[in-house]
């Protein structure tokens, strides 16, 4: 029985009420007490598209939400990233002008100031591996 309703079904011109013009005839007889009325049908698959048509408006909803979100991440993004290299500029420019001023003051005195700076480097990695080695 359920193959017959299958196969009943499937035919599109029984279920629409349209004879075949090829000439060729189903083997199996029509009983019109299984096929669904043509409007519940198509009041079903209506639904069903209505249905659909529901959860694609919701997904692009998602989807511009999604876009909006990436589009307004990535102006504060680029606001903030803007900002930072105005501060590296002027944290640049101060260093610049430190390591300016330090080289005159050395040149000035005459002393060989990166030799202290090498002999500080030294005796802080010396102080470094004496409290690794005794922790």
């Amino acid at each position: 029985m359920s193959q017959r309703v299958s196969n009943v079904l499937r035919d599109r011109s029984s279920i629409l009420g349209l004879n075949s013009s090829s000439g060729l005839s189903n083997s199996l007889p029509l009983d019109h007490s299984i096929l669904p009325q043509p409007n519940r049908f198509f009041d079903d698959l209506e639904g069903q598209n209505d249905t659909h048509m529901d959860t694609l408006h919701v997904k692009l909803r998602q989807l511009k939400d999604l876009t909006v979100g990436i589009r307004n991440e990535v102006r504060s993004s680029t606001a903030q990233f803007g900002q930072m290299n105005d501060a590296f500029s002027e944290t640049s420019g101060i260093l610049a002008g430190s390591f300016r001023r330090m080289n005159n003051m050395s040149q000035r005195q005459g002393c060989h100031w990166v030799g202290y700076i090498i002999f500080m480097t030294i005796v802080f990695w010396f102080f470094v591996l004496v409290w690794w080695l005794r922790s």
